[in-house]
């Protein structure tokens, strides 16, 4: 018998312990863990890749929506939606989610949402999830302040978290490894940062050389440097070096302070 690996991501416990209970009536899917809020949600997807989700919609941090823009690129399970609320429910029905299930639901209701869902993991299809994803993604892109990174993912020695890009003060490169700075602490990911640089909020975020992205909100001091290059003095202490080839990144950095 094909046995599914699922993952439970609900704020409520209640509503976890509910969906735990009903499983343990199908023997085709295990439970790999529980996510409490969005955040923990995409950690935990990104680890452990499950088949199968069962994703509350109205969560803190992230919502569910938001949950599935995060980890659709890396990693695309499918996906019950759970929810309390009708509008909810309705918005993720219109766009052809593959179901859902309206708080509180019952066993019989829910062994059919899992029926089905369990009929489009054996032909391994599921594109109405992917029609969602491509609509959350098109409204992303007509929202430009919304279309940049909020948080970076960052996988390190077998684990895996998300870093604020507004705790990020500067990014710098050596190749295709980038450093991310924060006032504690130093994350290394492999990106591009000429591609990172494209999705970061430049009205926050700005090259000044090569290898260097800077956070506008940790700037103390820009001073005069020789040949129409600049010294950049950061709050949390370092200085960096601003180039005369980037010296038009400089609007940015006046516009923020005025």
């Amino acid at each position: 018998m094909k046995t599914y690996r699922s993952l439970i991501i609900d704020d409520e416990m209640l509503a976890r312990s509910v969906i735990r209970t009903f499983l343990r009536a199908d023997p085709s899917v295990t439970v790999l863990g529980e996510a409490g809020n969005g955040t923990e949600a995409v950690i935990k997807i990104l680890q452990h890749r499950p088949d199968l989700i069962f994703l509350d919609i109205q969560m803190p941090e992230l919502d569910g929506f938001e949950v599935l823009k995060e980890i659709w690129p890396h990693h695309q399970p499918f996906v019950v939606f759970t929810t309390a609320y009708d509008q909810y429910a309705l918005r993720a029905f219109e766009v052809n989610a593959i179901d859902y299930l309206l708080k509180p639901f019952n066993e019989v209701r829910f062994h059919q949402a899992l029926g089905r869902v369990q009929e489009r993991l054996s032909q391994r299809t599921q594109p109405r999830i992917e029609a969602l994803v491509s609509q959350l993604m098109s409204e992303q892109a007509a929202q430009p302040s919304g279309a940049y990174l909020r948080r970076i993912l960052v996988k390190e020695t077998g684990r895996m978290y998300l870093v604020k890009a507004d705790d990020i003060s500067y990014l710098d490169a050596d190749g295709n490894y980038i450093t991310l700075h924060t006032a504690q602490e130093r994350h290394t990911i492999y990106d591009s940062l000429t591609s990172l640089e494209t999705r970061l909020d430049p009205t926050d975020f700005v090259r000044i050389n090569r290898s260097y992205i800077v956070n506008l909100n940790y700037i103390a001091e820009v001073e005069t440097y020789f040949n129409g290059e600049y010294i950049v003095k950061l709050k949390t202490g370092q200085q960096l070096k601003w180039t005369r080839n980037y010296r038009d990144n400089l609007k940015a950095f006046y516009s923020k302070s005025a």
